[in-house]
């Protein structure tokens, strides 16, 4: 008894862990499949999410059951500065130069575009918060869904 309460101690951290890196989820909100089933929930797979594009993958439940592929994006604006001087010390006799780029602190906006392995289109946009891999937005498909987006 006392070696199955060590495992569960030593399990629960993991239990504690949220959603993975490279997720996102779509909630059908209207339209055919939010008819079927309202509490459903669309996982996206997403990489590169450290970066400002790149591929989801997801599956369509019934009533279209089917996959779909795409790209999505944000633009993440940055900021260049130079600095360039004369120094007096002898480590840096001739001066320095220095070029620095940061993120800019705000709201950004990004975009979701796949096509279904049945034509249909999912196309939808979202906004994110600086420095961050969370943000919320809204998607539509040719099928007459709308969706929540969250990530």
């Amino acid at each position: 008894m006392e070696l199955r309460a060590l495992v569960v101690l030593a399990l629960l951290p993991l239990a504690a862990c949220g959603e993975k890196d490279g997720e996102m989820q779509l909630y059908p909100i209207a339209g055919p499949i939010a008819d079927v089933a309202p509490a459903s929930v669309i996982n996206i797979s997403a990489d590169n999410i450290d970066l400002a594009s790149g591929t989801i993958s997801f599956r369509l439940p019934k009533p279209d059951d089917t996959k779909c592929r795409g790209k999505w994006s944000s633009v993440r604006p940055k900021v260049t500065s130079r600095e360039r001087g004369m120094s007096l010390s002898i480590r840096d006799t001739g001066g320095r130069y220095k070029n620095a780029v940061e993120d800019v602190g705000g709201v950004n906006n990004g975009e979701i575009y796949a096509i279904c392995k049945d034509g249909t289109r999912v196309q939808g946009n979202f906004i994110s918060g600086s420095g961050t891999n969370s943000g919320t937005g809204t998607a539509t498909d040719t099928r007459g869904n709308s969706y929540k987006l969250l990530f």
